[in-house]
This record gives structure tokens, C-alpha cells and sequence, in this order.
């Protein structure tokens, strides 16, 4: 099958085939009868995913080989712990692994994205409200000031120039907000690095950008040792999965000092503090001890609890925040709005 490197399928349709794939090879089925019973039920890309598998695997192509002509679907480090299983002879249980590593990087991925689906919708709705009393409400209300020859407060006054900037120009306008988010997403494409790089130097993104690379790092280290693949080649794998350039380059330094004779907390040591002290020294117990992949494991885990309580935080205080800041626009203009029809009303009165 051509063009596999596009297709792409939900985190939930390959945690599902992985699983399957695990509990029928640990039942003693081949793989081949494996693939055909799953394409049974299969639809859609994930169907084209077992079509192209099986087609691999008759001409005499390992599972790997096969799974790595879908860079959109499994990621390197996947591809290398399948490797190592199928050289050991261990691709169910690894797979079963596979499968729950899969899981927890989805629950990770999951409380990050709801953490910011609050504020996004919060200023989707703000924006919306906004477009309706600048498009619709104020343009209505200042004819009857206009008609009347109201007095305006320069609140007033500002929001009616506003709006008819709105109005005179919605086309350009438009059009103009639909240009600025394409040339966006096409800068994003081409200059993606520098914006991550820009967005990644914001004081607090910094930091959780930082916490949650480390969760990455370690979770990932820790699988790829457990699989038996060689340190050096764990690490090179680990710089995919980080956001931070510098958290690349400590563990690019770390390999580097490996190959020499060193030992990775030796590395981690290097980074003049942007790695946890309590990381590397739980790290060096584990090289002592011969248990690295569990000292690495009991990291990420701590780390995970500590990125959803920052997450949680932030999100608590943001809430307030937002909703105070909407209210204050929007009650603002309301009160601009509503503060000369009291006193077109208190003229009418004394009349």
C-alpha cells in the first residue's frame, strides 16, 4: 500500500488493536490469524493499517518494519520497543505494556487539554457576546441617541465609534482575521520551533512545559530500558519525545557523557538545575542498585501527580480570573449602554 506515512488513527482505535493484538498473541494465536481475525471487524484506516501489516508480514517482513511505515501512528520509540520485544520473543506481554503506556500518556494528554478547554470556551463565548452587542445591540441604541441628540459619556461614544468601524468594514475585517489565522497555522508548519520556542519562554508555560517534558522523558526511558534496549539508543529516542530544546540538549549531553564512561545522573548533572536534584539522586540510587527502569518509573509518576496538581491550580485561579475579566468588559459596556437611556429617561420625567 502507498502513502502510508499520512494516515492516522485515534489514540483509542490503536490502545483497542494494540490490546487485541496482546490478548490474542498471549492466547497462542500466530500473528497471522491474529491480523486476519482483527480485519474482520476493522474499518477505515485502521483497517488499512491491518491490509498493509498482513500484506508485510506474508512477504516475510517483522511486525516493526511493518508498523514504521505509519510515522502518524506509532512514533520511534514505539517502533524500537517492538523491536526489541519481537528479538526477545516477547511482543505479547511487551505489547500488553505497549498498550497501558499508551493509556497513561493519553490520561496525561487529556488533563492537559482539559485544562484548557475552560479558558478557551470562556473567550469563545466572550467574543461572541462581544460581536452581538457590537454588531447588533449598540448600532439600534445610538440611532435613538442620534435621533434624540443625546449627551454620550465617552464610554458611550467609544463603543459606537467601535461598532461602526465594525459594520463600515466586516467584509475586510473578515477577511483580514481569516488571512491572520491561516498565516499563523502556515508560519506554525514552517517556523514551528520558534513559535514553540516563543510560547515555551513564557514564564509560566515554562515551567509546565518543563514538568510535563520530564513526565515524558522518564516514562519513556523507563519503557525502552524495560523493552532492553540500550541505554544510548533509549536516550537518543527520548529527544523525540521532549518539547524544550534545552531538555533535548541535556539529554543529547547525557548520551554524549555515557558513551564516554559516564553515568546518566552524571549527565542530568549538568543542567546547572533545570533537572530536579531529587530526580538525579533518585536516578543515581537506581544505577547503584541495578533498578534503574523502576527508579525512572516511580519519577514519572510522581512527576504526573505534580504536573495535574499545577494543572488543577492553574486552572482554579483562572477561572475566577477570566470570569471577572468578562464580566468587567461586558458589564462594562452594558452599564454604557444602559447609563444614558436612564438619564434620556430622567429628562422625559422631569419634563
Amino acid at each position: 500500500m502507498k502513502n502510508t506515512k499520512k494516515l492516522s488513527i485515534s489514540t483509542a482505535d490503536k490502545m483497542m488493536m494494540i490490546s487485541n493484538f496482546s490478548t490474542m498473541l498471549s492466547a497462542g494465536i500466530s500473528i497471522l490469524e491474529t491480523v486476519d481475525s482483527l480485519l474482520e471487524d476493522a474499518k477505515g484506516n485502521q483497517r488499512k493499517i491491518l491490509q498493509t501489516l498482513r500484506e508485510d508480514l506474508v512477504q516475510g517482513k517483522r511486525v516493526h518494519e511493518s508498523f514504521a511505515r505509519f510515522p502518524n501512528v506509532f512514533d520511534r520509540v514505539t517502533i524500537s520497543i517492538i523491536k526489541a520485544a519481537e528479538e526477545a520473543g516477547s511482543l505479547d506481554t511487551t505489547l500488553k505494556d505497549l498498550r497501558d503506556n499508551i493509556k497513561k500518556e493519553s490520561e496525561f494528554a487529556n488533563k492537559v487539554m482539559s485544562a484548557l478547554t475552560y479558558p478557551i470556551l470562556i473567550m469563545i463565548v466572550f467574543m461572541g457576546v462581544l460581536s452581538m452587542i457590537l454588531v447588533f445591540v449598540i448600532p439600534k441604541i445610538s440611532i435613538v441617541f442620534s435621533r434624540l441628540k443625546v449627551d454620550l459619556p465617552l464610554p458611550t461614544k467609544i463603543m459606537i465609534f467601535v461598532s461602526n468601524i465594525v459594520l463600515q468594514y466586516t467584509i475586510p475585517f473578515a477577511i483580514g482575521s481569516i488571512s491572520i489565522i491561516i498565516g499563523f497555522i502556515l508560519l506554525y508548519k514552517i517556523k514551528k520551533k520558534l513559535l514553540l520556542g516563543i510560547v515555551f519562554s513564557l514564564p509560566v508555560v515554562s515551567e509546565l512545559v518543563k514538568q510535563i517534558d520530564l513526565v515524558r522523558f522518564t516514562r519513556s526511558l523507563n519503557y525502552l530500558l524495560s523493552s532492553g534496549i540500550p541505554i544510548v539508543s533509549a536516550l537518543e529516542l527520548t529527544q523525540d519525545v521532549v518539547m524544550r530544546k534545552d531538555i533535548a540538549k541535556i539529554i543529547e549531553k547525557s548520551k554524549e557523557m555515557i558513551i564516554s564512561g559516564k553515568k546518566l545522573s552524571e549527565g542530568l548533572k549538568t543542567s546547572k538545575g533545570k533537572i530536579p536534584y531529587m530526580m538525579i539522586k533518585i536516578i543515581e540510587a537506581g544505577e547503584k542498585s541495578g533498578s534503574l527502569d523502576r527508579a525512572l518509573k516511580d519519577i514519572s509518576d510522581y512527576l504526573d501527580y505534580q504536573v495535574s496538581n499545577t494543572l488543577q491550580t492553574l486552572t482554579t485561579l483562572l477561572e475566577p480570573v477570566m470570569l471577572v475579566f468578562v464580566g468587567v468588559i461586558v458589564g462594562g459596556m452594558m452599564l454604557a449602554i444602559i447609563g444614558p437611556i436612564y438619564n434620556l429617561i430622567g429628562q422625559v420625567g422631569k419634563r
